[in-house]
């Protein structure tokens, strides 16, 4: 519901703000894929365009914030509308912050290369790829407004902390038997965090999206 009398003006701002919200979690999925597979398969190439290749994404998060803002001014929305918005507003923050992170990921990957590589990269791959999916079914839970796939959302969670905690596990012992693997052990502990990072605004946007659907705030409460 919305108190603009022009509804179906209001709703087609709406869906072109869910579009661009996509088209940006699109893009911060993909430099999170890309920066990873430059990581495994060592190319630097691939390193260097996440580095350079931030641009994209700011100027979305800048997008989405204005549209947010007049969609805000111009229509006054109300009840699940204007619950969209606002969970707009923070759903765009956590994706210029995996953004962000997808950029750690390829600084941390490029001081690795400069060392001998330390073990076979099996469990940081299967963190992408869960931080990827969670992220991608968080997004799809907001358009459709789907307060399951949200939850499924939150419940995976716990499985790439799990993730993170073995590869940590696994890299504190080559740094204890062999000194010389400290610093590129650490370029992949350093990744994992930021891994776990892209789970966690996952997180973020899949309880906004039981904020938005149901006025339920789950944030502190996952516990019981």
């Amino acid at each position: 519901m919305t108190t603009d009398p022009h509804v179906p003006h209001f709703q087609e701002e709406l869906d072109q703000l869910k579009t661009r919200l996509l088209t940006m979690g699109g893009l911060a999925e993909d430099r999170v894929r890309i920066a990873v597979l430059a990581l495994v398969e060592g190319d630097h190439a691939a390193v260097e365009r996440v580095l350079t290749g931030d641009e994209a994404i700011n100027q979305l998060h800048i997008e989405i914030d204005d549209r947010c803002v007049k969609l805000l001014a111009l229509h006054q929305p109300m009840a699940v509308d204007l619950r969209a918005i606002v969970s707009a507003v923070k759903i765009n923050s956590d994706l210029e912050r995996v953004g962000d992170l997808a950029v750690n990921i390829a600084e941390a990957a490029s001081r690795y290369f400069t060392h001998p590589p330390v073990k076979p990269l099996i469990d940081i791959p299967r963190m992408a790829l869960i931080a990827q999916e969670m992220l991608h079914d968080a997004l799809d839970a907001y358009v459709r407004r789907d307060v399951s796939t949200a939850s499924g959302v939150l419940d995976r969670d716990d499985e790439l902390d799990a993730l993170k905690t073995l590869v940590f596990k696994e890299l504190l012992g080559y740094m204890q038997r062999d000194k010389a693997t400290v610093a590129a052990s650490l370029d992949l502990i350093l990744i994992s965090r930021h891994l776990e990072r892209i789970g966690d605004h996952a997180t973020n946007i899949a309880e906004d999206v039981i904020f938005m659907v149901s006025a339920r705030d789950v944030r502190h409460k996952l516990e019981e």
